[in-house]
């Protein structure tokens, strides 16, 4: 088992502060990525048991990992953004990363879970090194401009009730050729029971788009239906 540690933090998103809870793996520098959490109003936050195993998975390859919570949830100021202000959260997010010393330039990304998939994609910038998009709901507004030019998973389960697949391939056009989507057999929008093996899935994928690592020949990959 590699070695990590996490630290509670705090950083600043429009004037208001969030707080947040830093991965790191044992030693520096290292890569790092953005956790997003699910929707507030719906009982979402930080300490969604998807989005800690996500963390943990992610520290334990070498990535450090921040999960924070948006504005108006559990300890951050403000109240709920309408998507937008989150939105504003997650960049602050990727911005406190960039500024750490210990993060590697250039290897900064960001990983969204439900509503946090749609935050994630839409805060996507340019500079971001990878995208993992977990479970992605349909956009209540129509589908925004994305800027993602770097490769990009999405990844749900085939009986996902909430956000169901059938919308995957055209949101991986829209992304564009880079962008890859993967179907889990037995899974559903909650992953109970398979957060681990979903979060290993994603920490390959950042591991194989961040280090050029090989697939691991014990990790159980995605199941195409």
């Amino acid at each position: 088992m590699v070695e990590t540690s996490a630290k509670p933090i705090t950083f600043a998103s429009e004037g208001l502060s969030l707080e947040g809870v830093l991965h790191q793996p044992g030693s520096a520098p290292f890569a790092a990525a953005a956790v997003c959490h699910p929707h507030p109003l719906h009982g979402g936050d930080m300490n969604n048991y998807v989005v800690t195993a996500l963390c943990q998975a992610l520290a334990e390859s070498g990535i450090a990992a921040l999960r924070f919570n948006y504005r108006g949830v559990g300890g951050s100021e403000g109240k709920f953004g309408d998507g937008v202000g989150e939105r504003a959260d997650a960049a602050a997010a990727l911005a406190h990363l960039r500024h750490l010393a210990e993060v590697t330039p250039g290897k900064v990304s960001i990983i969204g879970y439900s509503f946090g998939a749609a935050v994630a994609l839409v805060a996507a910038d340019r500079d971001v090194a990878a995208v993992a998009a977990i479970s992605t709901p349909t956009f209540g507004r129509g589908v925004p401009e994305l800027v993602i030019r770097c490769p990009t998973l999405l990844i749900s389960g085939e009986q996902d009730q909430i956000a169901p697949v059938d919308g995957l391939a055209a949101m991986a056009h829209l992304i564009g050729p880079q962008c890859q989507v993967a179907i889990v057999r037995g899974a559903d929008h909650f992953w109970w029971g398979q957060e681990t093996k979903l979060a290993e899935v994603v920490a390959q994928f950042f591991r194989e788009c961040l280090f050029g690592a090989a697939p691991s020949p014990s990790a159980s990959g995605p199941d195409q239906p």
